[in-house]
């Protein structure tokens, strides 16, 4: 935009703000790539209608929701529900346009815009979706609970207390506006990340899987989650090796469910808790270091013998 246009106009009610409305706006932030408010656009917290009508974008406010003129209320009668019924909050409006652009803004830097279309569905099953019942008193599992550590609660706190003057005047509220809107962003951009690499772990397992001499031995040459993956994808592993900080490589047995101490193979009983020159000459695997009592991980001096144990334990 140039100096001679006006800076566009982001509006949403004034007054105590929710979670919805914030998160809705830190989401816009994020996909259209906007700066500090006045930089780049303006917020506008207000809840009369002609300054409402002169805005770019309107959510939360307005009683109007149309996509294509960019205004997302949902009080509204005749205000749009997902397909299961649960009625839209302005969060949930608003993802549902730009989700996957704010994703992939998120993802950019690192390259892995691949994964937005993947991760915005997420966020939207698991957090846009609970800012939507939140915020209109409604759940698909049973009575609204309130939760004290919850997104929305947090959010809420950011507002002014009864007796705080930044909580009185025709721009009460806009600062902590902000204040909540910006660690919004960080929680999504935290979110976002681990979601990020939860994919980027489950195309790597399953890369390693698909290249492996054994389908039972699962070989990675970088420590990742990888148990959920094997479940997921119903894969055969029995064993997995990896390096450990420590310089040794592991060998990690597989349980047979999610949650479970036990493992679809123990590694070998003879084995377990001998010293690590009892291990060698027991295993003839000459860099073994250990493997637990408990037979559920192991370890040798090398990606080599911990491999070498693995297959060793499929043949005892």
């Amino acid at each position: 935009m140039t100096r001679d246009q006006p800076l566009p106009i982001l509006a949403t009610h004034s007054g105590k703000f929710h979670c919805d409305e914030v998160f809705a706006y830190a989401v816009l932030r994020l996909a259209l790539g906007l700066g500090e408010v006045g930089q780049d656009h303006v917020l506008l917290r207000t809840r009369k209608p002609e300054a409402i009508e002169t805005a770019d974008i309107v959510w939360d406010v307005g009683f109007v929701f149309d996509a294509a003129r960019n205004r997302f209320d949902h009080h509204q009668r005749g205000a749009p529900l997902r397909p299961d019924a649960t009625p839209f909050s302005s969060a949930g409006l608003i993802w549902q346009v730009h989700g996957e652009a704010a994703v992939a803004a998120l993802l950019r830097e690192s390259g892995s815009e691949g994964f937005a279309a993947a991760i915005a569905a997420e966020l939207d099953d698991s957090l846009v979706r609970r800012i939507d019942e939140i915020d209109n008193g409604v759940a698909a599992d049973g009575p609204i609970r309130r939760d004290q550590l919850g997104l929305a609660a947090l959010i809420g706190e950011f507002n002014p207390t009864w007796d705080d003057p930044a909580g009185s005047g025709p721009t009460a509220g806009d600062a902590a506006f902000l204040e909540a809107a910006a660690w919004v962003a960080g929680v999504l951009r935290r979110r976002v990340e681990g979601l990020r690499a939860r994919l980027a772990a489950e195309a790597s397992v399953l890369a390693a899987h698909r290249s492996g001499e054994d389908p039972r031995i699962l070989v990675l040459d970088r420590g990742m989650p990888w148990k959920n993956v094997v479940f997921s994808h119903d894969l055969p592993v029995l064993f997995a090796v990896s390096p450990a900080s420590n310089g040794n490589w592991m060998v990690d047995t597989m349980p047979p469910e999610p949650g479970s101490f036990e493992q679809r193979l123990p590694l070998p009983e003879a084995w377990a808790g001998l010293p690590a020159d009892a291990l060698a000459a027991r295993t003839g695997v000459a860099d073994a270091v250990f493997v637990h009592l408990r037979r559920f991980v192991g370890a040798a001096g090398s990606r080599a013998g911990a491999v070498e144990l693995a297959r060793k334990a499929l043949a005892s």
